[in-house]
């Protein structure tokens, strides 16, 4: 039998929950739990690892986007609301983002600030290969980002914006992306712990990937004569790369796409490549190409095509995620390395 109270109790349970969810500032639809994380990357590649670990747990956005250059970001009123609405950021560190602590005051971000790079063995800024500067990323946490330092650079000083004497394009090594992958797990187990075993799963999975990518890597550049194993590139953001394969790289430039490369620089890197018989230069995807254009015109190297540095590509691309990046770079170098038959 049709029992009209039972319908009006039915009634007064639901209005009194959605005053409660109203009263408490919760919207009654959604519940706080089963709501996504809230989290801001700092770059493309942060936010794709980021995102491939999170899942649909987590709602990314990102703060320099595709093909942006975060070395000469300047933040904007909707980056202040981004920050401030985020639960998490996630960051290089490395003095990378040397906006970010203006950024995150600006938007009184109080959640936690995870900076990915936190336990890779860091190389210093610039061509040099010194162990004595090699060091472990927690030596230099607390350091200030927003100090201007000079770069040292084949011989001559350059101004490295907001960079100091360690060079932050550490996910440049696939075996970097595994540690950054693991401290964005542990990161967001530890911020939401209820969804602690979809993020290990998915963080064991993509890990998993970037091993693979590792190995294969190795193997593909190593069937590279070792005297082939020079390119120029527009600025320096390919050391870790360059040491984890076996490739040297050599940038007019230092380690900031805002450092500008002398003349005399220019002319001795010409030198350079027509002494070593260097035949390849590349561009970046956020790098200014006329100059690599000038020094492939002097020396006869070819343009060996677009290298991504510092961010991904547009989505639909095949540098539009950090692992796709990575191959991309990989067989244009390859590409351009391998002797003509």
């Amino acid at each position: 039998m049709f029992d009209r109270r039972s319908v009006f109790d039915r009634r007064s349970v639901l209005t009194a929950a959605a005053s409660f969810w109203l009263a408490a500032g919760i919207s009654p639809s959604v519940h706080a739990a089963d709501a996504p994380l809230e989290a801001v990357a700092s770059f493309s590649i942060i936010g794709d690892i980021v995102a491939e670990i999170g899942g649909d747990r987590v709602n990314v956005t990102t703060l320099v986007g595709p093909d942006g250059d975060a070395h000469v970001f300047e933040p904007t009123p909707a980056d202040v609301k981004k920050l401030g609405d985020a639960a998490i950021l996630f960051e290089n560190g490395l003095a990378f983002e040397s906006w970010l602590d203006r950024l995150a005051k600006a938007s009184n971000f109080k959640g936690p600030r995870v900076v990915v790079s936190e336990g890779v063995k860091v190389r210093p800024a610039g061509n040099g290969h010194d162990d004595e500067h090699e060091h472990a990323k927690d030596d230099h946490s607390k350091k200030d980002h927003d100090h201007d330092h000079k770069h040292d650079h084949a011989g001559h000083d350059h101004a490295g914006h907001h960079h100091g004497s360690e060079d932050p394009h550490a996910w440049q090594n696939v075996a970097n992306a595994v540690i950054y992958a693991r401290n964005v797990a542990t990161a967001l187990e530890q911020r939401d712990p209820a969804h602690a075993a979809d993020y290990k799963a998915r963080a064991a999975d993509y890990i998993a990937r970037l091993e693979a990518l590792d190995a294969r890597l190795k193997q593909q550049f190593a069937a590279i004569p070792e005297n082939r194993r020079k390119i120029v590139t527009s600025h320096d953001a390919f050391g870790y790369f360059g040491d984890a394969y076996g490739l040297t790289f050599i940038a007019p430039k230092g380690i900031s796409t805002e450092a500008e490369a002398s003349a005399t620089d220019v002319a001795r890197l010409i030198d350079q490549i027509r002494a070593e018989g260097i035949t390849a230069v590349f561009v970046e995807n956020i790098a200014n190409a006329k100059l690599i254009e000038q020094i492939a015109a002097e020396t006869g190297a070819k343009i060996g095509g677009r290298l991504y540095s510092d961010a991904l590509a547009k989505p639909g691309q095949p540098a539009s995620t950090y692992i796709g990046l990575i191959e991309r770079n990989a067989n244009e170098i390859a590409g351009a390395l391998t002797p003509a038959r």
